[in-house]
């Protein structure tokens, strides 16, 4: 053999070696296929996990799949959406039960005003809230002075 074919052949070999054929089994498809239709992977991530093409699992999805067939279009909700609700959902009940506390506080505060007001003999919220606040009261001694 020349020199020029024995490189030829060893690039060809080389390829080969490189390029590995995989077989997949029926099951194994049928279930990537079915997480790709419940949102748990992406052909791309199944494609780079297994080392098939992303094409090939295209072929299955159309092959095995009972949604997703070729020329129908899937909505698909982005996992940062449902995460974005369910945090939102999350601090709905945090703020529903801070809620909650406040109201206890203030009912405890009212009742404790008014067991107050009667051990005093008088309305403690009236009194106590009678005073004049900072600002407020007659004007007509700044103008005068002027």
């Amino acid at each position: 053999m020349s020199k020029m074919s024995m490189a030829n052949l060893k690039k060809v070999q080389s390829k080969r070696e490189l390029k590995r054929i995989r077989y997949f089994s029926e099951d194994f498809k049928r279930s990537k296929v079915k997480e790709l239709e419940e949102n748990i992977t992406t052909p791309t991530e199944i494609s780079k996990v297994y080392g098939c093409s992303v094409s090939a699992v295209y072929l299955w999805i159309y092959k095995y799949s009972n949604h997703l067939k070729k020329g129908t279009r899937q909505v698909v909700e982005m996992d940062s959406d449902t995460k974005k609700i369910e945090k939102l959902k999350q601090k709905i009940r945090e703020l529903e039960r801070i809620v909650g506390q406040k109201q206890l506080q203030i009912d405890f505060q009212d009742k404790l005003i008014e067991l107050t007001n009667k051990e005093v003999g008088f309305d403690v919220k009236k009194k106590f809230g009678s005073k004049l606040s900072f600002g407020s009261g007659s004007t007509e001694q700044d103008t005068v002075g002027e």
